[in-house]
């Protein structure tokens, strides 16, 4: 092994890191909002997220080019588009709640995302130990 060489975590568990955060903040969302485990009110969330999410990380490269940069454009763009998917699912919030809504869903599904990615990357050095530094993706 060369220590010189950067530590990269599976470009396979990549999707399923993000999916499993995305779907951690449907669900704390939910709970946060009395909603509980209700499977409609899930779906009728988490359904437009992964969707956005994955449809957009297509022409991004999210999964073909990994990488911080591209979590980054894929979340700054999937996000907000989901969240317009939701509020023509759900009947809003609209105006000011979609941005208060907006801002908050930004701020904790990067949150998520970021612990998602840097699990893989401690699951990534706990496997290759000696490595050298961290890749970004």
């Amino acid at each position: 092994m060369d220590a010189a060489r950067p530590v990269r975590t599976r470009s396979r568990a990549l999707p399923l890191a993000d999916a499993v955060a995305l779907l951690a903040f449907v669900i704390v969302g939910a709970a946060k909002h009395g909603e509980g485990f209700e499977p409609a009110a899930l779906l009728r969330t988490g359904l437009p997220v992964l969707a956005a999410w994955f449809v957009l990380s297509l022409p991004i490269g999210t999964y073909r080019r990994p990488g911080w940069w591209t979590l980054i454009l894929t979340w700054i763009t999937a996000i907000p588009a989901a969240l317009l998917i939701r509020s023509a699912v759900r009947g809003g919030p609209w105006g000011h709640g979609l941005v208060v809504f907006g801002g908050v869903a930004m701020a904790f599904t990067l949150l998520f995302l970021i612990v998602g990615r840097l699990a893989l990357l401690l699951a990534a050095v706990v496997r290759s130990p000696g490595r050298g530094s961290l890749g970004a993706g």
